[in-house]
């Protein structure tokens, strides 16, 4: 099945890896559906409606801004505090001619992390009101390929041990950027376990 095609039809569930139909049934709690013959995931059950997903979005918009407004760290050294911001960072980067791990520290931290909550909000908008949004199969299409380019925990991992060792030499103080990312790594790590493909099912072309 391509990203562009729902994996669920009407009454059915297809399995994305061996192609292996089988009859829907709705899940209770806690209940995930798996295929029998590869024992890959086919479904979960639906904790999260699209209204509260829209809510969620939209708190992470909000942290998303403080993450990037917010210092994320402050050094000291004899009496003399430097602060630094993801974008500060960034641009330091570039100037010490690191230019390829600046643009992927743009890319992954910033662009796409951004791309990914404008789509989410995008469809979870129309999807409170079980429309399909103008681009609906596109924004999926996108949603599906951004999903493993958003890095924020590989970033908050990285800053903590950065942090740790910083300490050797420096007076380390972490400010609330940081702990931004931080949150934005919990919400981030909400919408992954949301299974998007469901969308198709409680959603409806819109009326002209």
């Amino acid at each position: 099945m391509g990203a562009n095609t729902p994996s669920t039809t009407a009454g059915l569930l297809i399995c994305e890896h061996c192609d292996t139909v089988y009859r829907r049934r709705p899940l209770s709690r806690g209940e995930v559906a798996c295929c029998e013959r590869c024992h890959n995931i086919l479904e979960r059950h639906a904790r999260l409606g699209p209204d509260q997903l829209l809510a969620l979005t939209f708190t992470a918009m909000v942290v998303f801004v403080q993450a990037n407004i917010w210092p994320i760290v402050t050094l000291e050294l004899n009496g003399r505090p430097s602060s630094a911001t993801l974008w500060g960072t960034i641009v330091t980067m570039w100037q010490q001619h690191a230019e390829v791990v600046a643009v992927l520290a743009a890319l992954t931290l910033f662009f796409f992390p951004m791309a990914k909550m404008l789509l989410f909000g995008w469809v979870f908008w129309f999807a409170r009101r079980g429309e399909r949004g103008p681009g609906f199969r596109s924004a999926m299409i996108v949603l599906h390929y951004l999903g493993p380019w958003t890095m924020s925990e590989v970033f908050v991992l990285g800053a903590m041990v950065a942090i740790v060792k910083a300490r050797v030499y420096f007076h380390v103080v972490p400010d609330p950027g940081i702990f931004a990312y931080g949150a934005l790594m919990l919400l981030i790590t909400v919408f992954g376990t949301v299974d998007l493909r469901q969308l198709w099912d409680v959603t409806r072309e819109r009326s002209r």
